[in-house]
């Protein structure tokens, strides 16, 4: 049985969940220690750690048949499990995105393999060679058919339209002048979504934190709210880390598309403007007014 004590969710976790998944979430987060107990039995892991976001809670777990490092992840919301484990089973014949092990989607749960070392890219130096080739991995090696009857992948637009109802629903206390500027934006993105000239499995959250360096300098993707559409979506990301002004985005963009066969300068252009605003927004409503955070509320005009 697992120590209660680590599967018991802390105050500042379970109000990460309350605020993505409203007062409904409460129940769950009651009864966590013991789907926790339940499917550590099941699939022979001992919870070490706790962790998690906003969706998700997540603990480090040793397998018992073989000492090997594995990842107990339990969301409350199914469709955000099912659409993990497609995306996963989609992408399994490439080692740059996180095993998956097993999965009860049912029950909000997924089993993954763990990296080595694991450290996330955040906050470390990391080369535009070892991002395009995790990009171009992304791109090729997932399914060559789009989802069909039963996928439990939703277009890219709903991911777009998804991402800016939390982002206008946060931005109230901000004044219209961020209620504006954001639904500005999502036509924007949304116009680009719907006009993407290809399709493909879209990682749909493919930034630094959610990039771990793995075995030989290879990076490996974790944490994927896929769809599918536009695959040039998961390069807007690391065409904007570091880049606060707008040669410094043209020449960033140029550089992946000579790394990243099919991607297309402008369209991650495009993408860079129309999802600025939305990137930005955490920092402006903390009140930041550097040089990166006004670049980024002005990528959307």
């Amino acid at each position: 049985m697992p120590d209660s004590r680590l599967t018991t969710l802390p105050p500042p976790a379970r109000a990460r969940l309350l605020d993505r998944f409203g007062p409904a979430v409460d129940a769950w987060c009651e009864a966590l220690p013991e789907l926790v107990a339940e499917l550590a039995g099941r699939w022979g892991v001992e919870p070490l750690a706790a962790g998690g976001g906003g969706t998700s809670r997540v603990f480090r777990c040793r397998r018992r048949a073989d000492d090997r490092a594995v990842w107990l992840k339990v969301t409350p919301d199914p469709q955000v499990a099912a659409e993990e484990a497609e995306a996963l089973a989609g992408w399994e014949r490439t080692p740059a995105v996180a095993g998956l092990l097993a999965a009860d989607t049912g029950a909000g749960a997924l089993l993954l393999d763990g990296v080595e070392p694991g450290t996330p890219v955040r906050g470390q130096e990391w080369e535009l060679s070892q991002v395009a080739a995790l990009l171009r991995e992304l791109r090729e090696s997932g399914p060559d058919q789009a989802p069909g009857e039963g996928s439990a992948l939703r277009p890219l637009a709903h991911r777009v339209g998804f991402l800016f109802v939390l982002a206008l629903r946060r931005a109230g206390p901000d004044g219209p002048e961020a209620e504006i500027r954001l639904r500005r934006a999502r036509a924007q993105a949304l116009e680009l979504a719907a006009s993407a000239p290809g399709a493909g499995l879209v990682h749909g959250d493919l930034h630094a934190a959610n990039v771990l360096h793995g075995p030989g300098g290879r990076l490996v993707a974790i944490d994927p709210r896929p769809a599918w559409g536009d695959p040039d979506f998961d390069a807007v990301d690391w065409a904007l880390e570091g880049v606060s002004s707008p040669e410094a985005l043209r020449e960033r963009t140029a550089l992946l598309a000579g790394l990243v066969p099919g991607l297309d300068a402008d369209r991650v252009h495009a993408w860079a403007h129309a999802l600025g605003a939305l990137l930005a927004a955490p920092a402006a409503r903390a009140g930041h007014d550097d040089a990166r955070t006004r670049f980024l509320l002005g990528l959307g005009g």
